[in-house]
């Protein structure tokens, strides 16, 4: 008898219950980090459930114990959002929405990763459907087909940033003349306002700062753009063009530095500053053997950064992935392994 008590105290303490939310794109804080403390692997994770899942390059997502993922259905136009429960896997709600065709040569699904924001959840589709459920039921919410109303191009792989939750508005980059980037109403999907001509790339936005500082930075198809989260003006811009034009990563923020990358193009480290009360930039460094193609860099202290590297496709060279750590404030690589 003295035995089960225990039992259920080390159960209770394994389960992961009060694991800390992921609820969008690279965690809580949009920068691949969590105030979780996670204890080294001393085995392979034991698989606790499975659920059948349709395509897609989304990402999950967790927040307040549920599992949400977004794919499409086989052999149709349509793509689905799921809510699991994360302890058990057992469906909670399915929706699904008819999308205009769409083909790549890797891959028809949903790219984007969704978005948790209180009570609900929001999901970009690789043609552009801009969706807002409510977390609890599935229900819809809202829905805008943004390429179709903003008349902006869908890209050769397709639509593929992840939906940036700032206060009242949804962030994304459309990629249309004067519809670059885009913030539509959380509450109705009404279009809050619109910025910039530049084109759409497969990279997501992050937003910085506070007060006077806020900033939400993008890196579009044609560089990265920094712009005021509450009304769309430009602060600043920063030509960065991928010749492949696929520009995938998401800009990542160490200290008072900002790196962003591509394959083609390297890394570039710009200073975050302040002229005229305005957010400004100074380029600190560039270094064109960075070549980030799909791994978003990480920082992992004001200083450095965790950075996987891969091969230029336009020097057709047999593909292979490098892991450095990199000094943020100077872009040299501190230690490599491949």
């Amino acid at each position: 008898m003295s035995r089960t008590p225990a039992l259920v105290a080390v159960l209770l303490v394994a389960a992961p219950a009060a694991a800390a939310d992921w609820p969008q794109w690279l965690g809580p804080n949009r920068d691949g980090s969590t105030t979780e403390k996670v204890a080294p692997w001393k085995q392979a994770p034991t698989v606790v459930w499975r659920q059948p899942v349709g395509e897609g390059n989304s990402s999950p997502v967790i927040a307040g114990g549920t599992v949400f993922l977004h794919a499409k259905l086989a052999d149709r136009n349509e793509e689905e959002v799921l809510a699991l429960d994360a302890l058990s896997g057992k469906q909670l709600w399915r929706m699904t929405y008819t999308r205009d065709a769409f083909t790549s040569p890797f891959g028809n699904g949903p790219r984007a990763t969704p978005a948790v924001a209180g009570n609900r959840l929001f999901t970009f589709g690789i043609t552009g459907v801009l969706t807002c459920l409510d977390v609890e039921t599935g229900k819809q919410i809202w829905q805008v087909d943004t390429l179709k109303s903003l008349n902006a191009k869908n890209l050769f792989f397709g639509m593929s940033c992840s939906p940036l939750v700032e206060g009242e508005h949804v962030l994304v980059n459309v990629g249309g003349k004067g519809t670059s980037i885009v913030a539509f109403r959380a509450d109705t999907g009404a279009v809050a306002w619109k910025s910039l001509d530049d084109k759409a790339s497969y990279s997501s936005p992050i937003v910085i700062g506070a007060g006077a500082q806020r900033q939400a930075v993008f890196l579009t198809g044609d560089g990265v753009a920094s712009v005021n989260p509450h009304d769309g003006s430009r602060l600043w811009h920063f030509p960065l063009v991928d010749k492949l034009f696929e520009s995938s990563t998401t800009p990542v923020r160490a200290g008072d530095m900002l790196v962003v990358s591509s394959i083609t193009y390297g890394s570039a480290g710009l200073r975050l500053t302040m002229r005229k009360g305005r957010p400004a930039f100074e380029e600190a460094w560039k270094n064109p053997a960075l070549t980030c193609y799909f791994s978003t860099p990480v920082a992992i202290d004001d200083k450095h950064l965790y950075v996987v590297t891969g091969n230029n496709p336009l020097a057709f060279k047999t593909a292979e992935a490098t892991l450095h750590c990199v000094a943020a404030g100077t872009g040299k690589a501190l230690w490599s392994k491949p």
